[in-house]
């Protein structure tokens, strides 16, 4: 999920970029190498010539402000971009913890191994982020507003897995300003080609 919210947003901006897979499956990430660059040995990381960024929130702001400065993305007035950096700042403290919970319980563990008490006492803490969410978009389109903005990339790749996740016992609450957030998101070309491209898996 970090690594699709670096990827959206340079999709977002139409930036060129070289992708080079590593963690999980691909590995690499515990060599000196790669332990130079990003100490935490996480992804993803973002090198530019001789510059050094990751933690993915941190990425996208840059992007952001490199990139997209001035515009409705990532605005210069203080207080619209204050509101949009405490939205994905609250992503990590209130929502980031509970959907892993509900991710890895569903999907990446076998059903026989599965803590089902756990998965629902995650899910029902996921809901409870989306309800603040849903507070929001009721009054407007995106989350900081009108517009879409860079606070909308960190929940909307949750928001794939929270509406993308196959399992009967995942009863998600009635949140239509969510949903209909959702399917703005869905229309978005960049989206759809780095978040919804990728399998819930």
């Amino acid at each position: 999920s970090n690594v699709m919210k670096v990827l959206w947003a340079l999709g977002e901006l139409e930036l060129p970029f070289e992708r080079i897979d590593v963690g999980g499956a691909f590995g690499k990430t515990d060599t000196p190498e790669y332990r130079a660059m990003n100490p935490t040995g996480l992804v993803p990381t973002l090198q530019e010539d001789d510059f050094t960024l990751w933690e993915s929130n941190a990425i996208v702001r840059y992007l952001g402000q490199v990139h997209a400065s001035g515009s409705t993305l990532w605005p210069t007035d203080a207080h619209a971009r204050a509101t949009i950096d405490h939205w994905m700042d609250a992503q990590q403290t209130v929502l980031n913890r509970p959907m892993s919970s509900v991710f890895w319980g569903l999907v990446r563990t076998p059903p026989d191994k599965r803590d089902l008490i756990a998965v629902s006492a995650a899910i029902e803490e996921t809901a409870r982020a989306w309800r603040m969410i849903e507070a929001k978009l009721s009054r407007h389109a995106f989350i900081a507003g009108a517009d879409f903005s860079l606070c909308d990339i960190p929940w909307g790749v949750h928001a794939h897995r929270w509406f993308g996740i196959d399992y009967q016992g995942l009863n998600r609450p009635e949140l239509p300003a969510l949903r209909a957030w959702y399917d703005r998101l869905c229309q978005r070309q960049a989206y759809q080609a780095h978040v919804m491209a990728t399998p819930i898996a």
